[in-house]
C-alpha cells in the first residue's frame, strides 16, 4: 500500500526531479516507510512506501524490469501474486525481490494490459514503456485503490491524490460547477468528474494509455454483472459461499506485518473477524461508538460496541474501542478535509477517527465493506417492479428516488446565483449513464433488483472506497475488503436477486427516514444472513443492519448547532455567490428547528463549505 504520482511532457520538455519530489512529499501520510523517484527526460515518476510485504529494500518503487524498458510505480496488494509469479518463472523470469511489484511488472512486460485480468486484489498503478514511449495506467476492478490525472495541452500530471496534483504547480485548483451539480444530487460522483475542475478520475475497471502525441485513451477491461444466471438451490448457495468467503478471508492475511480487524458489531466485520483470528492468533480489532446522551429516536441504538465486544468475546481478540462525542467532529473537520479532498456518500468523520485508533497498532485492517452491495444491504433503495417495465419507465421512477440531497425543483434555488453556468447539466442523464453497458429495452421484475444492485456497486460501493482509502492512509493505515475478492464476487454476481432481497417486501423509502430504513433491514442479505449463522450468535446475524454513522440528526440541532448556525453565517460558498443565501439558511434552519430531518444536506454543507474555504476561496 503506497501513495503514486507521475507527470509525463509531452512537449518534451524535462521534467523536473525536485517536482517529482513535491508530489510524494505531500502525500508522505500514505507510505512513510520510503521513497523514490525515476526521472528520464520528459518522464517522471514518484513513489512513496508503506511497506507491507518484503520489507526489504529490494521493495523499494519505481521498479524497473531487468532490460530497463519498464518501469512502475504501484499502490496496493495482488493476493494472488505468488501463483502468478510460478508462471512467470516457468517462463524464464527472475526475481530479485518477494514483492508482488515486481510480478505485476513482469506481468505486463509478458501479457501488457491483459496481465489486469489474472490479479486478484486492490490497486492503482503506471507503467513506463520507454521504448514505445507509451504511459499506462489501471485501476482494480471495483475502485479500492484511487487514481486521479489532469491533463494540459503539453502535460499528462496524475497521483493517488489531487493534493500532489496540485503540488506538481502544472495544476491550480478550481471548483468544478457541474461537479458540485452532481454531488449534490446525488451526494457522490457518478462520473469521472471531482470537485476540482479538469481533474478526472480513471474509474474502477479501466486502463488508460497516453503517447507522446498526448493522445490520451481509456478502456473498461471488467464490469459487473448481476446475471442472476445460477441455477442452483438454497443450500448449495449456502456452502459456495462459505467456502469462497473463507478463502477470500485466507488470501487477504497475506503480509509480513501483524493484519488486524475493525469490528464494527454487524454481520460482515464480525464474520471476517471470527475466521481471521483462528488463521491468526492474538489479532487486535476496534469498534468506535458513539456518546449518545444528547440522541434521541431511533438515533439512541446507534452504538454498537455491546455487540462488537461480544464477538471479540467469541473470537478471542485484543479490543480497543473510542467513543465520538459531538466536539469531536469539529475538531477533526479541518484535518478531515484537507485528507479527503472531495466530499463523496455519506458522513465519514467516524472513519477517520476508526483509522487513526487502528494505526496504532499495526499497519493493515480488515473491513467489511463490500458485503451490503454484493448480497443486497440496502433493500429500502431498491427498485423492484411486480411486472416487466420499460427502461425509461424504470430510470425514471428510480431517478427521482435517488436524489439524495436536493431534488430537481429545488436545486436550482440553491445555486441560482450560478445556474446560468450550470443549467445544462442534466442529472436524470448522469443516472441513467450508469446502466448503458447493460440498458434493455424491458426490465423483468429481477432485472430491477439486479439492476439496482449494479447501481450501488458501481456508484456508492465505489464512493465508500475512495472514502475508505483517503481516510486510512491518512494514517498510514491499509485497509483490506476481503467481500471483494474476484472468485466471492463472480460467484455473487451470479446467485438469483431473490436469494439476497424479499423482493415481495422491497420498498424504496427517503434515506432521512430512520423508522422505515428500520423495518427494510430485515429483508436484505437473506442468503449472507445464511451463510453467516454458523460463525456468529443468531440475534446478530438476524438482526437489522446499522450503518456505521453518528447521532448526527440530534448532534447537528443540538450540542453542534452552534458549529452549524457559524458555517452557515460565515460561508464562503454563500459569500463568492456559489449558494443563494436565502436558500440555505432556510433548509438548514428546517432542520435546526425540528422541521425536517435534513442531516444528509447539513453534513454535505459542511463538508463542501470546509473543503471551499480551505482550496477554492
Amino acid at each position: 500500500m503506497c501513495g503514486i504520482t507521475g507527470i509525463l511532457h509531452y512537449n518534451r520538455q524535462p521534467v523536473s526531479h525536485s517536482q517529482i519530489m513535491a508530489m510524494t512529499d505531500v502525500i508522505a501520510h500514505r507510505g512513510p516507510d520510503g521513497d523514490g523517484q525515476y526521472v528520464d527526460e520528459y518522464i517522471g515518476l514518484g513513489h512513496r512506501r508503506l511497506a507491507i510485504i518484503d520489507l526489504s529494500p529490494a521493495g523499494r518503487q519505481p521498479m524497473q524490469t531487468k532490460d530497463g524498458r519498464f518501469t512502475i510505480t504501484f499502490n496496493g496488494e495482488i493476493y494472488n501474486f505468488k501463483e502468478i509469479r510460478i508462471q512467470l518463472e516457468a517462463l524464464g523470469y527472475q526475481f530479485h525481490s518477494h514483492t508482488d511489484t515486481e510480478v505485476v511488472l513482469n506481468s505486463y512486460a509478458e501479457w501488457g494490459n491483459g496481465c489486469l485480468t489474472k490479479f486478484n486484489g486492490m490497486f492503482a498503478f503506471a507503467i513506463w514503456d520507454k521504448q514505445e514511449k507509451i504511459l499506462f495506467l489501471a485501476r482494480d476492478r471495483y475502485g479500492i485503490k484511487p487514481l486521479y490525472y489532469h491533463q494540459t495541452n503539453d502535460s499528462f500530471v496524475f497521483a493517488s491524490e489531487i493534493k500532489a496534483i496540485t503540488a506538481s504547480k502544472i495544476y491550480q485548483p478550481k471548483l468544478d460547477k457541474e461537479g458540485l451539480v452532481e454531488y449534490l444530487t446525488f451526494q457522490n460522483f457518478f462520473t469521472n468528474k471531482t470537485l476540482f475542475q479538469d481533474v478526472k478520475m480513471l474509474m474502477p475497471g479501466y486502463y488508460a494509455t497516453i503517447n507522446l502525441d498526448g493522445k490520451y485513451k481509456e478502456h473498461q477491461y471488467w464490469d459487473f454483472n448481476f446475471c442472476g444466471s445460477l441455477t442452483i438451490s438454497q443450500v448449495e448457495a449456502i456452502e459456495e459461499t462459505d467456502r469462497l468467503f473463507k478463502q477470500a478471508v485466507q488470501r487477504q492475511l497475506i503480509s509480513d506485518v501483524p493484519i488486524n480487524s475493525y469490528l464494527s458489531g454487524g454481520i460482515d466485520s464480525g464474520a471476517i473477524t471470527m475466521i481471521a483470528s483462528q488463521l491468526m492468533p492474538h489479532m487486535k480489532t476496534f469498534t468506535v461508538g458513539f456518546d449518545l446522551r444528547s440522541a434521541s429516536g431511533l438515533e439512541l441504538s446507534f452504538d454498537e460496541r455491546t455487540r462488537a465486544e461480544y464477538i471479540s468475546y467469541l473470537a478471542k481478540t485484543e479490543h480497543y474501542e473510542m467513543v465520538l462525542k459531538a466536539g469531536d467532529m469539529e475538531r477533526c473537520l479541518d484535518r478531515y478535509t484537507w485528507h479527503l479532498e472531495e466530499p463523496r456518500v455519506g458522513q465519514s468523520y467516524p472513519n477517520y477517527y476508526a483509522a487513526k485508533l487502528a494505526s496504532k497498532f499495526g499497519k493493515v485492517v480488515l473491513s467489511g465493506c463490500g458485503g451490503d452491495e454484493l448480497f443486497g444491504g440496502y433493500p429500502w433503495r431498491y427498485f423492484s417492479s411486480d411486472t416487466p417495465i420499460s427502461f425509461d419507465n424504470f430510470i425514471d421512477q428510480y431517478y427521482l428516488k435517488w436524489q439524495r440531497l436536493i431534488p430537481n425543483s429545488q436545486i436550482a434555488d440553491l445555486l441560482s446565483p450560478i445556474w446560468a453556468d450550470v443549467k445544462h447539466v442534466w442529472t436524470r442523464d448522469i443516472f441513467s449513464d450508469i446502466f448503458q453497458t447493460i440498458r434493455k429495452k424491458t426490465l423483468l421484475p429481477e432485472d430491477c433488483l439486479n439492476y439496482s444492485l449494479y447501481l450501488e456497486a458501481k456508484t456508492f460501493l465505489h464512493g465508500l472506497l475512495v472514502v475508505e482509502d483517503k481516510l486510512s492512509m491518512a494514517h498510514s493505515l491499509e485497509t483490506r475488503v476481503p467481500f471483494l475478492d474476484n472468485d466471492l464476487v463472480d460467484f455473487t454476481m451470479k446467485l438469483p436477486a431473490k436469494f439476497k432481497v424479499s423482493t415481495a417486501k422491497t420498498k424504496i423509502v427517503n434515506e432521512n427516514d430512520l423508522a422505515s430504513k428500520k423495518e427494510a433491514h430485515k429483508n436484505g442479505k437473506l442468503i449472507l444472513r445464511k451463510t453467516l449463522a454458523k460463525y456468529l450468535d443468531k440475534q446478530i446475524v438476524n438482526d437489522r443492519k446499522q450503518g456505521f454513522s453518528s447521532p448526527d440528526a440530534s448532534w447537528f440541532k443540538g450540542e453542534s448547532i452552534d458549529f452549524v448556525k457559524k458555517n452557515l453565517s460565515n460561508s464562503s460558498l454563500i459569500r463568492d455567490s456559489i449558494f443563494d443565501r436565502n436558500f440555505t439558511e432556510s433548509y438548514i434552519n428546517d432542520h435546526l428547528e425540528g422541521q425536517k430531518n435534513r442531516r444528509l444536506f447539513v453534513w454535505s454543507f459542511i463538508s463542501l463549505e470546509t473543503i471551499y474555504k480551505d482550496l477554492f476561496a
